[in-house]
């Protein structure tokens, strides 16, 4: 590990109607959102690869409308996280890593595997899941994290599991799905869902500060972060993201 890892602050996706007004200037194009977000955040968690494959090209144009420290993370494909068998996945995944998810190149982050909220642990299913995870294609390392809402894998087998892969567990700010502490990479991934609309900045600035003080603590320990603001009252995102990079300076 680095004596320092990088912190990553972010949002869910750009192409939000309401943010046209509030966090993008009137007037913006919707084909220049993405390069205006790009430069006053951090970090952006691309959702539609959830519901669909991209074009290669998209990939490419994202790649090129962003500066040049700016990362992708990617939510997997439904696909492969929405079946009664995990250890069957092997090809979607494969597809998914060849439809020019690479064309991403050194923007590309972390790959957020998101489980069905009716999904059980089950610990050869998961075992046999991580193990068809790549590790690297073409050289280039590939991060996973995955994000499990069932209660059930609140269960000392899943966390070792991730650590023999060093994979990470999403750490979710949610009433409603378990929460994580364990550490099984070196890096943390949060998805924070508590956005509030009468908060300007979506969340109190005492919680904000709290977030920046363990970003600040994680990244001192030489781990990454990646810290989104994801739904929630989701127009207020965008302020959330801002507030806690001005507090991390």
């Amino acid at each position: 590990m680095r004596n320092t890892g990088i912190i990553r602050i972010g949002i869910g996706g750009w192409g939000f109607a309401p943010w046209r007004g509030t966090f993008y200037p009137k007037g913006l194009s919707q084909a220049q959102e993405l390069g205006f977000a790009s430069r006053h955040l951090t970090a952006i968690e691309i959702n539609g690869t959830f519901y669909g494959a991209q074009q290669p090209a998209s990939y490419r144009r994202w790649h090129d409308d962003t500066p040049a420290d700016f990362l992708f993370s990617l939510k997997g494909p439904r696909f492969v996280t929405h079946r009664g068998e995990l250890a069957t996945a092997g090809p979607s995944i494969d597809n998914f890593f060849g439809r020019g998810v690479l064309e991403l190149r050194d923007k590309l982050g972390p790959i957020v595997w998101q489980l069905a909220p009716t999904k059980q642990f089950d610990r050869d299913g998961m075992a046999a899941f991580l193990a068809l995870l790549p590790k690297a294609i073409d050289g280039r390392p590939i991060r996973h994290v995955i994000e499990a809402r069932h209660k059930s894998f609140a269960a000392p087998e899943f966390a070792e599991l991730l650590r023999q892969h060093a994979v990470a567990v999403a750490r979710v700010d949610d009433a409603h799905h378990p929460a994580f502490d364990e550490v099984t990479a070196d890096f943390f991934y949060l998805r924070l869902r508590r956005c509030q609309e009468d908060e300007p900045t979506g969340y109190p600035a005492e919680a904000l500060d709290r977030w920046a003080e363990r970003a600040r603590g994680w990244a001192a320990a030489g781990r990454d972060v990646f810290l989104y603001f994801i739904n929630g009252a989701k127009v207020r995102a965008p302020a959330a993201a801002q507030a806690l990079i001005a507090r991390l300076g």
